[in-house]
C-alpha cells in the first residue's frame, strides 16, 4: 500500500473512528484502527465490538482530489499513537507506505515516521446488516433528542438495560426514553417516511447515543437508520455507526406516569433553574442534593434547602399560576436542574399527585417532552 493524503480530511475520519477505540479491550488488534486503500478511497474502522465506526475518505470530493493512490493495501497501525501522530504533522500532505511485515512508513514535510503495524487479515469483519427498513432522521432533531433524554439513564451496570435509551417507532411517531428507577425522560418526535415501520424494545447504549451525537454535523444532514436483530447502523455521510442492542426487556414506564394532578403550576423556567441551583449548593454539602418546594395560597411557591454546617437557603418565588391542593414535596435538586438544562421553553407547567408521588415536568410549548422526578421522603 502506498498513497498521499490531505491531512485535514485524514484527521476528520480519525477523529471520528476513534470514538470506538477502547482503552478496555482484551484483544490487541483492536487496539488499532484497520486501513484500507482501493481505486475509489481508502476506508478506516475501528471498534471495540459493542460499537464499530468506518469512515471513507474518496480518492476526490467536489473536483479536489484527495487520496492519490500508487498501491492499494491494507494495514492496523495502533490507534493510540496514531491518532495523536497524524495530528501534529507539519504539511497539509502525507505520505504512507506499507513495507514488508507490515512495517508502515508516515511522511509529511521534513518529517518521517515508522510504524509496527499489524496484519489486517486478524481484523473482525464488521457486522452484515440487510437494508430492508430504512428510517430517515434530521440529524440535528437527532441529536437533540439524544440530549434531552440520555441524563435520565442508569450509571450502574447491575441494571445493564436502564444504562442504554429505548427506541420505539411506531408509524410515523418516534418516541426515546430513559430511566434510572428515579426520574425518566420521555422525547417523542413525527418522522416522514416511516408509515410502513414498526420497532419497538430496541434498547441502545446510552454512552454510546452520546459518541453518535458528536459524530452528527450540526448543519442539515440526514441520518439514516437501520434495525437489525441485535445492531443498529446509523449512516452519516461517508461515516457508518454500528452499535450493538443491549440484551433484556426495557420495563414498561407508562404505568408510572400519571395523567391527572392534584396540584399544577406554571412556572418561568429561568427563574425556577436559577433558584433551584443556589439551592443546589447548600444540599450538595449534605450529599443528599435533597431540596424542598412548598406552595402557598398567594400565589407564590417556595425553594429551601439546608446543610447541618453551613447553614439554609430560603427564597419565594411568584408562579404565573397555581391551581389544586397545597403542597410540600422533596426532591433530588441535581435531578431538577438537569431537566432545566436541556428544557428550550420559557414557561413550564409542574404536576404534582402528592408528596410522594411522581412529580411531572412539561415545557409549555413543547408537548413532545416529558420529565418525571421521584420525590424524597424526609423526616420533616
Amino acid at each position: 500500500m502506498r498513497i498521499r493524503v490531505l491531512k485535514h480530511e485524514l484527521n476528520e475520519s480519525i477523529q471520528h473512528v476513534n470514538k470506538a477505540i477502547s482503552s478496555r479491550t482484551t484483544i490487541p488488534i483492536l487496539t488499532g484502527i484497520k486501513i484500507e486503500v482501493n481505486y475509489q478511497g481508502m476506508t478506516l474502522t475501528a471498534s471495540d465490538t459493542d460499537i464499530s465506526i468506518q469512515a471513507f475518505i474518496p480518492v476526490e470530493d467536489s473536483e479536489k482530489q484527495i487520496v492519490q493512490v500508487e498501491r492499494p493495501g491494507s494495514v492496523v497501525l495502533p490507534a493510540k499513537f496514531f491518532v495523536e501522530i497524524i495530528k501534529k504533522l507539519p504539511s497539509s500532505e502525507i505520505e504512507m507506505e506499507v513495507q514488508e511485515g507490515f512495517q508502515t512508513r508516515i511522511t509529511s514535510g521534513s518529517t518521517d515516521i515508522q510504524m509496527v503495524g499489524m496484519d489486517p487479515e486478524e481484523y473482525p469483519v464488521l457486522p452484515s446488516i440487510e437494508e430492508n427498513e430504512v428510517i430517515s432522521i434530521p440529524g440535528e432533531l437527532l441529536k437533540n433528542m439524544i440530549k434531552q433524554t440520555t441524563f435520565s439513564i442508569s450509571t450502574h451496570e447491575t441494571s445493564p438495560i436502564l444504562t442504554g435509551i429505548l427506541w420505539d417507532i411506531q408509524g410515523n411517531e418516534f418516541k426515546l426514553v430513559a430511566t434510572d428507577r428515579h426520574r425518566l425522560a420521555s422525547r417523542t418526535a413525527q418522522i416522514d417516511n416511516a408509515d410502513d415501520v414498526r420497532v419497538s424494545n430496541v434498547v441502545i447504549s446510552g454512552k454510546t447515543l452520546n459518541e453518535l451525537s458528536k459524530i452528527v454535523p450540526d448543519q442539515n444532514t440526514i441520518v439514516d437508520i437501520v434495525v437489525a436483530d441485535n445492531q443498529v447502523l446509523f449512516k452519516i455521510d461517508r461515516v457508518l455507526f454500528y452499535t450493538r442492542i443491549l440484551d433484556g426487556t426495557y420495563p414498561d414506564t407508562s404505568r408510572i406516569i400519571p395523567t391527572n394532578y392534584k396540584s399544577e403550576l406554571i412556572i418561568d423556567t429561568k427563574q425556577l433553574s436559577e433558584s433551584i441551583d443556589r439551592a443546589y449548593l447548600l444540599s450538595r454539602e449534605e450529599k443528599s442534593n435533597i431540596v424542598r418546594l412548598q406552595t402557598f395560597d398567594n400565589g407564590t411557591i417556595e425553594i429551601s434547602s439546608s446543610s447541618t454546617e453551613l447553614g439554609k437557603v430560603v427564597e419565594q418565588l411568584e408562579v404565573a399560576q397555581y391551581t389544586g391542593d397545597p403542597l410540600r414535596i422533596s426532591f433530588n435538586s441535581k435531578y431538577m436542574l438537569d431537566v432545566l438544562k436541556v428544557v428550550e421553553s420559557e414557561q413550564l407547567h409542574i404536576g404534582f399527585t402528592g408528596a410522594m408521588s411522581p412529580m411531572i415536568v412539561k415545557p409549555m410549548d413543547d408537548s413532545q417532552s416529558l420529565y418525571l422526578i421521584l420525590p424524597y421522603r424526609t423526616t420533616n
